[in-house]
């Protein structure tokens, strides 16, 4: 039974101090009382509702960017399962008992996971296929379904299934002589139910439908296929398999087919300790990946039981392991519909402000010297940070670069760069994290082309994955060596610099370069430093100087009533942290975090966390910032970084969280900051329960991404004119 916060903390008051409660003296709040805290992994299903609810919402997108975020929805669920609910699964075989800050076990937090996402799917079954699927349909882009074609083009599909499909499928049979077909992670599957003809043997055989093919085929490209000239029609790969499985299967009549889909655990476990070499372990573990145990098995209501115990048995699941799921299976493959031509179906374009170029030309590294350089991504364009690389790559009077990678992506300009700066004779020492999850692939790649090119390639520490964002580049400037350095909050990947919202600092602050030089020593080789003057390190320093900095908030409130902290991150979950944060909120220091993802920390509590106020943003843009203001009695600190405070970012990873100097740039941030606070349109509001609300008050509508973007349009628009006017 749900506890009432409020009458608890009162009956604690009463209790401790006896009769005399006509002059109740504040008592201490037991801050490690489970009623204080949500649990992780239900906070990050109240985190994918929200990104559902950008579809829910009619009003909140244009027509195919709603369908987007059905797909963005059903990805984030199937990695939630691949890796989160794996580890539950592998606590409870394990009869693991121990309970979360919150109180859950493991089979508890997998009821409630359950029974969460079985509600969601729902919503986003209702939502597509009774709201999206008529809106599309109205605009001209329709879902046919095989039964529902000509005569005539029924045929002309199945000459395209014989000579574009056919010879990709394998049909695996399983009986005493065939033994039980693997199928690998996340693959969509027929099970089928077939008959001999000739001795009327009942037989079962799989059949998977290919990734390699799309998913969705465009009827109109099709040859043949009279689509209509106005009317944009596709068709589900698995239903053209399924209306032509006797092609597969000749002399022999098909009973029945049903699609079913799974995921499997896909957390690598590396024991680095015993790994001799990191690169070919990680390329093991991707292949290991496709062995993972089955977590999810995905089926259609009308599956009938021998099928579903068939499969339940070989795959060796539960009950608890099957959801039901009506319609198709599988929907993050609707995120292809965005390469529609239909403009005016989709968000607005915009083309990114680059102010470094506007104000001072190409001379990127003049502009630094200058003054300290800010940039609010993808407001401001990520184009100077490719910059920057670029032109350290040519200049001749650059001697070394030195970068952090975790996440590049395919085809990177920023590794590309690097690899011209080695063949330039540069030196080059890049950390390339072989660890970052999902991206392994795409690291090892880049790894072995920077290594062969020359350049000094490491994989960072063992038993820590190295997040930090971080360059470093050396330029000999009048006989003396000067350090010029990137910092930022988002990883080196141009392709989420347009859609994610980060900052980055470039800067030739000697202070900062002497850590970061220090921190790249330990980093590519032995140096154990751990006197970092500026710089939070994780896992070193951070957690140990946030929480003095909220402690000083305190003192500050208690002096003068002045304590304001102010943090945005992606994830609250350091207990640590967070009873730090509820100790300043009895001070009466005014909290506000803007949390994009989990947040196990409960505000409004009285007497516990009632200064404290959370929010989430979901927008058109991923907010993605991590920013740390302290306003320190009028003297504001401000920290930029890619930590989030979290155990993993605190304890198991290589973080960094640099300060900013520049008070102008204190003070665009802050006033960042209190826009996305003062937004009513795209917020949500956390309560005290742990569920959310969007945000609803009586002030005029403030949508503070929509807003950022105008802000880049004016000072683009404004620049124009002054050059034009001079």
């Amino acid at each position: 039974m749900k506890k009432d916060l409020s009458d608890l903390h009162n009956f604690r008051l009463i209790m401790l101090q006896g009769s005399e409660v006509s002059r109740p003296e504040r008592v201490q709040p037991d801050f490690f009382d489970t009623a204080y805290y949500v649990n992780r992994e239900l906070s990050w299903i109240y985190f994918n509702q929200r990104v559902l609810e950008e579809a829910l919402q009619p009003d909140f997108h244009p027509l195919l960017e709603r369908v987007k975020f059905i797909s963005i929805f059903s990805s984030n669920l199937d990695e939630y399962f691949m890796i989160r609910v794996a580890g539950l699964e592998d606590q409870y075989e394990a009869g693991i008992q121990d309970r979360t800050i919150d109180g859950l076990t493991p089979a508890r937090q997998l009821e409630k996971i359950r029974t969460m996402v079985l509600q969601q799917l729902s919503q986003r079954n209702e939502c597509f296929y009774n709201d999206l699927i008529p809106a599309l349909k109205r605009e001209g882009i329709e879902f046919l379904r095989f039964s529902e074609l000509s005569v005539s083009q029924k045929e002309v599909l199945r000459h395209y299934f014989r000579k574009e499909i056919f010879p990709v499928l394998t049909p695996l049979a399983f009986d005493t002589g065939h033994p039980f077909p693997f199928m690998s992670n996340l693959s969509l599957n027929l099970a089928i139910e077939l008959e001999d003809e000739e001795n009327r043997a009942l037989k079962f055989a799989r059949v998977k439908v290919p990734s390699i093919l799309p998913r969705l085929l465009r009827l109109n490209d099709i040859e043949g296929f009279e689509a209509g000239d106005d009317i944009i029609r596709f068709i589900w790969l698995e239903d053209l398999i399924e209306n032509n499985l006797e092609q597969l299967f000749p002399k022999m009549r098909i009973i029945q087919s049903h699609l079913f889909r799974l995921i499997r655990d896909a957390d690598i476990e590396i024991e680095e300790d015993e790994a001799g070499d990191l690169l070919e372990t990680i390329e093991q573990g991707l292949l290991s990946r496709r062995y993972g145990k089955v977590v999810r098995l995905d089926i259609t209501p009308d599956m009938p039981q021998s099928v579903r115990k068939l499969l339940m048995k070989n795959l060796e699941v539960t009950s608890r392991n099957v959801y039901e799921i009506g319609g198709v299976l599988g929907l993050g493959c609707l995120i292809d519909l965005l390469k529609i031509d239909r403009p005016e179906l989709k968000d607005e374009p915009f083309v990114p402000y680059n102010r470094i170029e506007e104000e001072y030309g190409e001379d990127l590294f003049g502009a630094i010297k200058a003054k300290d350089q800010l940039l609010h991504h993808p407001y401001d364009s990520f184009q100077p940070v490719v910059d920057f690389i670029n032109q350290a790559a040519v200049d001749p009077d650059v001697l070394s670069i030195k970068q952090t990678l975790y996440r590049v992506g395919g085809n990177s300009p920023i590794v590309k760069a690097l690899m011209k700066a080695a063949e330039e004779g540069k030196q080059v020492a890049v950390l390339v994290e072989l660890k970052a999850r999902f991206d392994e692939e795409n690291n090892i790649v880049w790894a072995r082309a920077l290594e062969d090119v020359g350049a000094h390639v490491v994989y960072g520490l063992p038993g820590l994955k190295t997040h930090a964002k971080l360059t470093m580049i050396v330029r000999r400037e009048q006989h003396r060596l000067k350090r010029y350095l990137h910092l930022g909050t988002g990883n080196y990947n141009p392709v989420t610099g347009k859609i994610y919202t980060d900052y980055s600092l470039f800067t030739v602050n000697e202070r900062l370069a002497n850590d970061v030089a220090e921190l790249f020593n330990a980093l590519t080789g032995y140096s154990r430093h751990t006197g970092y003057k500026k710089l939070l390190v994780s896992p070193i320093n951070t957690r140990k100087r946030i929480i003095e900095l909220i402690e000083r908030e305190a003192e500050w409130s208690r002096k003068s009533d002045r304590g304001r902290i102010i943090m945005q991150m992606n994830a609250l979950v350091d207990s640590q942290t967070i009873r730090a944060l509820y100790k300043a909120s009895c001070e009466g220091v005014k909290i506000d975090l803007i949390i994009r993802g989990i947040c196990c920390l409960k505000p409004g509590i009285p007497g516990v966390s009632e200064h404290i106020r959370v929010i989430s943003v979901t927008g058109r843009f991923l907010e993605h910032s991590r920013a740390y203001y302290f306003q320190n009695g009028g003297r504001a600190e401000l920290f930029l970084g890619s930590a989030d405070l979290m155990p993993r970012n605190l304890d198991h990873r290589v973080e960094t969280l640099f300060p900013v100097f520049d008070k102008t740039c204190i003070r665009s941030v802050k006033s960042d900051l209190d826009l996305i606070l003062s937004d009513n349109v795209k917020a949500w509001q956390m309560q005290a329960d742990g569920t959310y609300s969007l945000v609803d008050n009586d002030a005029p509508e403030i949508n503070s991404q929509s807003l950022f973007l105008s802000r880049s349009t004016i000072k683009k628009t404004s620049f124009k004119f002054k050059a034009k006017e001079l």
